[in-house]
């Protein structure tokens, strides 16, 4: 069956989907995705997975694609993270069969992508995400999708949309903020830079950011004229945003963890779901706020939801007749409910601080010692330099390794693979070839092979610690044919000088 392009694939693979859940590190996991499918999206992504880590690792694989297959969860987009061609590519090859398509993030504005080199991170590099596209386009039987984030020209981030489109991209999600605007500096997404990219391009395009509920949803496909609309902060407030609903958190909550008893995830995922979900209850009951923090299992994660719930019942029964919502909220804090985060200036009346600079910075503001500004640091930090003075932390002076060829890794100093240890340990195991470098490192057994016989001869010196020394002596099967055809020839000699002498 040949592969579908552009719109024959939003419509026929993608079943015309509008209603879509963004890919969430650790959050848009099976169990929520099945719960938000419930409550109306049509359309969901795998959390984002690193390609290189997919490509090597058969647990990772397992654990985060593998074994999740379930027939309720399509249609379905895999993100992969990367920044090699090949790497991407047969990673992607490893997961099309589970998707209905692929997608590349060059979206990721996080400090973590910056030090990976990867997502958002990206979008200047224009010839290497032609490559990566072009050659998954090529190999891979599903369609190639890309997410990004927009430059702050509008021209240029047209340019850039069309340039995704002629590599071989056949949907394309935009959203409507810049790299550098994340956190309390997020502010409001640009639907004009995505109505621009709408009629640039002729593959369909999704728009993403300012998604709070349905009427948002509504009034972004007028504007922009999209074909669907992604929503992650609104939609893990409340799943049933697409729905166009507000109901009880506990509903919400109880559902989502019988799925999770269906289909198990890491118990940080669920709580990481339950605070998202009772955000605004978890500011009135600081102690079961504490709890939840601190439980261990899926059941006292339970108990907690079962508690939280019993208070809101009772507050609910103590409601006075014509009561109004606090702390500014559209509705009362156990009802599902948008979130909107502070700004700078809220953050920091939040914290109780003024109005400088240090009030300011915030977890994300330490991004800004990665790029060597001594003068904002952790209290971690600080610490160190107090005990040290002299101690720098910028990057530009950090030692630079040579990478493994395998994995990425640091390498070895002596391998003469050019391999981190525990390559070289597997290759060692492997192949009848060693690494002087790091052969007093670890004994490798190997059985005999042909063309040659490998004998290990191991012996140990005491005194403060053993150390082992390996020697191999290798004998080559032609050095056993010429040393029997030698002893043929003697026997025979000896033979005939016998029969001869015998004969006399």
């Amino acid at each position: 069956m040949p592969k579908l392009r552009g719109e024959a694939f939003w419509r026929e693979t993608l079943r015309s989907a509008h209603y879509v859940v963004a890919p969430m590190v650790d959050q848009s996991e099976l169990a929520w995705r099945l719960l938000s499918r419930r409550h109306g999206a049509q359309l969901c992504y795998t959390p984002m997975l690193h390609a290189q880590v997919f490509l090597r690792d058969a647990n990772y694989r397992r654990e985060n694609l593998y074994g999740e297959a379930c027939p309720e969860d399509r249609p379905l987009i895999v993100q992969f993270c990367a920044n090699d061609p090949e790497v991407f590519v047969q990673a992607a090859l490893l997961a099309q069969d589970y998707c209905d398509a692929i997608d590349l993030n060059l979206g990721c504005p996080q400090m973590i992508a910056k030090r990976g080199h990867y997502g958002a991170f990206l979008q200047e590099e224009w010839d290497l995400l032609q490559r990566m596209i072009l050659l998954a386009n090529e190999k891979l039987s599903v369609p190639i999708t890309c997410k990004i984030r927009v430059f702050p020209e509008i021209d240029k981030t047209v340019k850039y949309a069309q340039m995704l489109e002629k590599a071989g991209c056949q949907l394309l999600t935009v959203h409507g903020r810049t790299k550098e605007q994340k956190g309390p500096l997020a502010g409001v997404a640009s639907w004009e830079h995505i109505q621009a990219v709408r009629k640039a391009v002729s593959i369909p395009v999704f728009a993403n950011g300012n998604i709070q509920c349905l009427s948002d949803v509504e009034e972004c496909i007028r504007k922009t004229g999209v074909h669907g609309v992604m929503s992650a902060e609104g939609n893990l407030h409340n799943p049933a945003l697409f729905e166009g609903r507000n109901p009880l958190v506990w509903e919400m909550a109880e559902e989502y963890l019988e799925i999770v008893q269906k289909y198990p995830c890491p118990l940080s995922y669920v709580r990481a779901h339950l605070f998202k979900l009772w955000h605004h209850t978890l500011q009135v009951y600081q102690q079961l706020r504490e709890e939840l923090a601190k439980v261990k299992t899926l059941e006292g994660i339970v108990d907690v939801n079962r508690e939280l719930k019993l208070r809101c019942q009772e507050e609910i029964a103590n409601q006075k007749e014509g009561e109004k919502p606090k702390e500014g909220l559209p509705f009362f804090h156990w009802i599902c409910q948008p979130y909107i985060r502070p700004g700078p200036k809220e953050r920091c009346k939040e914290n109780g601080d003024s109005g400088t600079e240090k009030g300011v910075r915030g977890k994300r503001a330490l991004e800004e010692e990665e790029d060597g500004n001594s003068e904002l640091l952790s209290k971690n930090k600080q610490k160190k330099k107090l005990r040290n003075p002299n101690k720098s932390f910028d990057p530009s002076l950090k030692p630079k390794y040579a990478k493994c060829d395998q994995c990425g890794n640091p390498k070895g100093n002596k391998c003469v693979f050019n391999m981190c240890r525990g390559c070289c340990k597997k290759r060692a195991f492997k192949e009848t070839a060693d690494c002087p470098g790091e052969c007093p490192v670890w004994v490798v057994e190997r059985t005999p092979r042909l063309p040659h016989v490998a004998v290990t001869v191991t012996f140990g010196l005491g005194g403060g610690g053993c150390v082992f020394f390996k020697i191999y002596i290798h004998i080559y099967v032609w050095y056993i044919y010429i040393y029997t055809l030698y002893m043929y020839i003697q026997f025979y000699n000896a033979s005939l000088k016998a029969c001869s002498s015998s004969y006399v």
